[in-house]
């Protein structure tokens, strides 16, 4: 009988099978343009970079681990990334930076379409080298898996022009990021396809991304002519003015039910899709944290 250990259409599903990310040797990276866009002007990340905390690295992988531990219990079968030394300068013929970021999300690298698990771009560059850290399992679920497809996207160069310049440079303020968030206007050009994993949503043979910063139109028509076989729809949220990631804004946590950041409410006529086709969308509850922790680039809605 052969072997099936990759095979997952939606988001909502009995989880069976998941990797949970580790902390160890994570680092606050170095500037650079896409970082930019994301650290508020006053984090106290801004201007340091390098390992984070041995305490904070300590307290992150014990959640991880107690994480887990309780997916284990419930006799789901965990997988772990191998991490590799974050704290060094990498390069390419284009550019270098002094440090890398770390594998605590292994959402944002790895993207499960059926049976095939898809490298994502990227497009930051102290994440360039992140899916090294998913190769030992990717090999070894290829091994195992006679129909498990290990595709990855083309790497993008990440030159200075995959980026707007200073687009978020201390003299703009929130008003006038809105404003852009609205036109659609984000820190990446479209010089060459970018996605992050984290931006795409499940649903069966659909595919929901979210154009930000973190993911372009050529990213969303890069996915669409490799997913032929998927309906790709893209979405954006006005009410964000750093979208990253569509897990804190829009998620669906059964079939027929999406919850919504009430801060960042899909618009009205791409609503309509989801409404057409049987889907409630609420609003989320509000946070229970006014800030998000201490050199954390997440808001208080994740």
């Amino acid at each position: 009988m052969t072997k099936k250990i990759v095979n997952s259409w939606n988001e909502w599903d009995p989880l069976k099978h998941v990797i949970v990310g580790r902390a160890d040797g994570t680092c606050i990276p170095a500037p650079e343009p896409a970082l930019d866009a994301k650290v508020p002007e006053d984090s106290d990340m801004r201007g340091q970079f390098g390992p984070r905390t041995k305490d904070t690295v300590d307290k992150a992988n014990q959640l991880l681990d107690d994480f887990s531990n309780m997916l284990k219990k419930r006799g789901i079968k965990v997988d772990r990334p191998t991490p590799i030394d974050f704290n060094q300068k990498t390069s390419t013929p284009d550019w270098e930076t002094e440090t890398m970021f770390g594998c605590m999300p292994p959402r944002d690298v790895l993207l499960t379409v059926g049976n095939e698990i898809l490298e994502a771009t990227m497009s930051y560059r102290c994440r360039w080298f992140e899916y090294l850290c998913y190769r030992p399992l990717l090999k070894e679920f290829y091994n195992a898996d006679p129909n498990m497809r290990h595709e990855s996207a083309p790497k993008p160069r990440l030159t200075d022009a995959d980026y707007h310049k200073d687009y978020l440079s201390d003299k703009i303020g929130v008003q006038k990021r809105l404003e852009w968030t609205e036109k659609k206007f984000f820190v990446t050009t479209e010089e060459e396809p970018l996605f992050d994993a984290a931006d795409i949503l499940r649903f069966g043979k659909d595919l929901v991304v979210q154009h930000g910063f973190t993911t372009n139109l050529k990213g969303i028509d890069w996915i669409k002519r490799h997913f032929k076989d998927h309906r790709v729809h893209a979405v954006n949220f006005p009410g964000d003015p750093y979208p990253i990631h569509i897990d804190a804004t829009f998620t669906p946590i059964k079939e027929g039910l999406i919850i919504n950041n009430p801060q960042r409410r899909l618009p009205k006529e791409q609503r309509k899709l989801f409404e057409d086709n049987g889907w409630e969308i609420i609003d989320a509850a509000q946070p229970a944290h006014n800030e998000p922790p201490p050199l954390c680039y997440s808001s208080v809605w994740l």
